[in-house]
């Protein structure tokens, strides 16, 4: 019989995220999982079981990278996983790592996400190519940008969505990360400059797009006897959801993340959530493209269909507004290592309930907040709520 225990999230760690960085991938791993380890006054000796969660092995030119990264993440000798659903890893690290430790299996668990999406290719999405499928799609030429931007265009053809308005996100988040200490792409910018940033593919542009990174980062899982040992304010981990649709982009309607909805669903289930507006007080939702936040926000039942625009028009999604996503800068402004840019949310929320969000820390303080990842080809969504 399975055994189900509250869980709580008790550190956090992250690197730099950088183009090129020097460190390996190993590195990066133990950086990440020293700082965590250290934010909750644990040693590796504390630790019963590792969970990985990486991208592609071609990001860092190795096969079988969960064994690769075994010795940064401290996962010799120990029960260790690797996890990977694409973009959507990062937050599905911690969502495994919750089961280690819900199951009953084990008291601890260090999860541990990394990406190196530069050391060997001009552009990752030379290591993307091979996700599509060889008869139907490689055919045609398509690369991930492609296709974001058909999803992009069908978003604002459904929804009446002008360019501007989702450069607005854009400007948000860079502007945001310029409280980040790891931030890579921190900025103040106006929605003119997005709009004259280079075009890559129509409609997409260059400030729409999150930057190639290379980073890592952790959190450390555990029971509640053990949280409380470490801690007097555990930040509980209260649902979880995963769920992954059909590669075949080309069957479905691109306005609208249904997988994301279902994963969501299942987390809200499971924490007890009716209405997520009124229930969490900030999200960090995935951002790899400014487009991607309108659509996972409506995806998370943050904002009803075609409504997120307007949301961010009006400064809802602010920092200090009424409703603030991404207050830490998301990807489009800290950066976008794959996995670690899942897991980077996962500690913003961490550190957030913890009121340890430094300049980042939204205005009042937050008692509940979410975390969400999405990957795969446009078909995977990982989700996580925490509370305090």
């Amino acid at each position: 019989m399975m055994i189900k225990r509250r869980v709580a999230v008790i550190g956090a760690g992250m690197t730099l995220f950088r183009r090129r960085l020097l460190e390996t991938g190993r590195e990066l791993s133990y950086e990440a999982s020293n700082m965590a380890l250290g934010s909750a006054g644990m040693t590796m000796k504390d630790i019963d079981s590792v969970v990985i969660g990486s991208g592609p092995d071609a990001f860092d030119g190795v096969h079988m990278k969960g064994e690769y990264l075994l010795e940064g993440s401290g996962g010799i000798g120990r029960a260790n996983t690797r996890v990977y659903v694409g973009g959507g890893t990062g937050v599905f690290t911690p969502v495994g790592a919750w089961w280690h430790v819900a199951s009953g299996l084990f008291d601890t668990c260090l999860a541990v996400a990394e990406e190196k999406m530069s050391p060997l290719h001009p552009h990752p999405q030379t290591a993307f190519w091979s996700i599509f499928d060889h008869t139907t799609d490689r055919p045609l030429g398509v690369t991930l940008l492609w296709i974001f931007a058909l999803e992009m265009r069908r978003y604002m053809h459904a929804y009446n969505v002008k360019e501007e308005e989702i450069a607005l996100v854009a400007v948000k988040n860079k502007l945001n990360a310029l409280d980040h200490p790891c931030a890579q792409l921190g900025a103040k910018i106006t929605v003119e400059d997005v709009m004259n940033s280079e075009k890559i593919v129509s409609p997409v542009k260059r400030y729409d797009v999150s930057p190639p990174s290379d980073g890592a980062a952790a959190v450390i899982l555990a029971s509640e006897e053990v949280a409380r040992k470490y801690t007097k304010d555990p930040i509980w981990v209260d649902g979880v959801g995963w769920n992954v649709d059909s590669q075949y982009w080309t069957n479905r309607e691109l306005c609208y993340p249904t997988y994301v909805e279902s994963a969501a669903r299942m987390a809200y289930k499971m924490a007890k959530i009716e209405n997520p507006r009124r229930s969490l007080d900030f999200a960090e939702v995935y951002d790899p493209f400014d487009y991607k936040e309108l659509h996972h926000m409506e995806g998370l039942m943050l904002a009803n269909r075609g409504e997120a625009p307007k949301l961010t028009r009006e400064g809802v999604t602010q920092r200090g507004g009424e409703f603030p996503v991404n207050p830490s800068g998301g990807l489009l402004g800290v950066g976008n290592p794959i996995a670690a840019a899942g897991m980077m949310k996962v500690c913003e929320v961490y550190w957030q309930l913890k009121g340890e969000a430094g300049k980042r820390q939204i205005k009042n303080k937050a008692e509940r907040g979410l975390a969400q990842a999405w990957g795969d080809l446009l078909q995977c969504g990982t989700v996580i709520t925490m509370k305090r």
